[in-house]
């Protein structure tokens, strides 16, 4: 059950999903997964709560993956890969929930962080959040097809073509990442105020609009290009360039290693 990494509370007709690792700026592992699914079961199972609010303790919505798990850590590329696509269950279990679900994003939201918030269905950003990419380029196709159906391919191209590329939250809400952009000190009211706007309606109301709008992104290809990304990521992991910026990493830690790919590339 949540109550560790990841809190489940409501408030009336709200359910709060809550990411709860501050000290490791929340950084999604297997537990964090885990939890986060069965927060979800909960706030599916309680009908009272029509709309659930997504969101992180501390300094930051998500860092992204922790980096103590990253890939290519697997025992092969097959395996790699079967990883990956159970990674993908599980985020697309934010998109088939049958109530709408509001990321509510602040400080960093990086990686892996990114593509929680686009299975969501509105999200709203602080204007002074970063949102981007890994500092070191460990990976590759996993995050910048999902960023390509909200902000457009050249765009998600930058992003994943430049490691550590970052916006602001305002900048991502221009471009078309998350619906609204508000002061920091505005998010959580104004995330409210959304919510409690959404939860006038009925859940079999929210229900068949959010369906009728996915089916129509899954018939465009969306669910398919999701599932792509697994397969890209993994032979990546595996090549020799990501091998030797792992190697690396293991011999200078990634402080170490990201200084002297600054400095050097690879």
């Amino acid at each position: 059950m949540p109550g560790d990494v990841v809190l489940f509370s409501k408030e009336g007709r709200i359910g709060h999903i809550t990411f709860n690792r501050p000290e490791k700026l929340n950084a999604v592992n297997g537990q964090v997964r885990k939890e986060l699914n069965e927060a979800l079961d909960l706030a599916v199972a309680d009908d009272d709560v029509r709309v659930i609010i997504l969101k992180g303790n501390g300094r930051a919505f998500s860092a992204g993956g922790d980096l103590g798990g990253g890939g290519g850590g697997h025992e092969d590329v097959a395996a790699d890969q079967r990883s990956l696509r159970e990674s993908v269950v599980d985020y697309l279990k934010i998109w088939d929930l049958p109530k709408p679900v509001i990321a509510q994003v602040h400080g960093f939201c990086f990686g892996v962080a990114t593509q929680i918030t686009i299975f969501c269905d509105i999200t709203m950003v602080a204007e002074d959040a970063r949102i981007g990419w890994p500092v070191l380029p460990l990976g590759g196709g996993y995050i910048a097809p999902m960023w390509a159906w909200l902000v457009g391919p050249k765009l998600a191209k930058e992003g994943s073509f430049i490691p550590g590329k970052t916006f602001t939250g305002a900048e991502a809400a221009a471009m078309g990442w998350a619906n609204h952009a508000v002061p920091a000190d505005k998010l959580e009211e104004e995330t409210m105020k959304m919510a409690q706007e959404i939860a006038k309606v009925p859940s079999e109301i929210l229900r068949i609009k959010k369906q009728a709008v996915n089916q129509t992104m899954d018939a465009q290809g969306f669910r398919t290009a999701v599932g792509f990304g697994a397969e890209f990521d993994a032979i990546l992991h595996y090549s020799a360039p990501v091998q030797k910026l792992r190697a690396l990493v293991r011999e200078h830690t990634w402080k170490g290693a990201l200084e002297i790919f600054n400095r050097e590339g690879i």
